[in-house]
């Protein structure tokens, strides 16, 4: 399999932690892509991903996967190590579909268009339209996302109940691109930076 990828962008990071998780690192060739240099926006690469975008993953038989989510569902049923990161049963897999969706939306997508729309972002030939004022809004829903989350973890161990799961992948994602945006997690998400602290303590994380 090959992953067309940047490594430390928030996206394709959230692939290279659950392919830890799930200990395939070995079955995966990285591809880089040159997304600064507009790689990723030439009409060669969206022949590989019409969306123009990474992380993408091309299995062998030439079928190509893109969008995290579904990328993560295909590595955690392609291998068998490792937490399940989906859902071994239809509530687990519900709850944890509709809390990742709530983290992606909510934080990790936030803190994308604040940066995309509210800061100079990856630059003039890249940010060909901004608008400043949905990125300033989006910041507000990124940090209000973050008070959500350290509520539900005031009373759950992980973000999608007492188990590890994609939604955490998702949260930790988002949290790391707010740092790079310089979006301030209040002081006061005291279960949040517990969690986050939990996190960074995984192999799959501190490796």
């Amino acid at each position: 399999m090959k992953i067309y990828d940047v490594e430390g962008f928030p996206n394709p990071a959230r692939v290279r932690i659950a392919l830890a998780e799930k200990g395939a690192f070995e079955n995966v060739s990285f591809i880089p892509v040159d997304v600064m240099g507009g790689e990723h926006r030439t009409e060669a690469f969206k022949k590989i991903n019409p969306d123009a975008a990474v992380p993408c993953l091309e299995l062998d038989d030439g079928t190509r996967i893109s969008q995290c989510n579904a990328i993560i569902e295909y590595i955690d049923g392609e291998f068998e190590n490792g937490p399940s990161l989906t859902g071994e049963n239809h509530r687990e897999r519900a709850v944890i579909s509709m809390m990742n969706i709530r983290a992606e939306t909510g934080l990790l997508n936030a803190v994308g268009n604040y940066f995309h729309h509210a800061t100079p972002g990856l630059g003039p030939k890249l940010e060909v339209y901004q608008n400043k004022d949905w990125g300033l809004k989006q910041r507000d829903v990124a940090t209000n996302t973050m008070a959500y989350l350290d509520e539900v973890l005031s009373k759950n161990a992980y973000v999608a109940g007492d188990k590890f799961s994609m939604a955490d992948i998702t949260v930790f994602a988002g949290l790391a691109f707010a740092d790079f945006a310089k979006i301030e997690i209040p002081a006061n998400l005291t279960n949040l930076a517990a969690w986050r602290k939990k996190m960074n303590a995984r192999p799959s994380i501190a490796a």
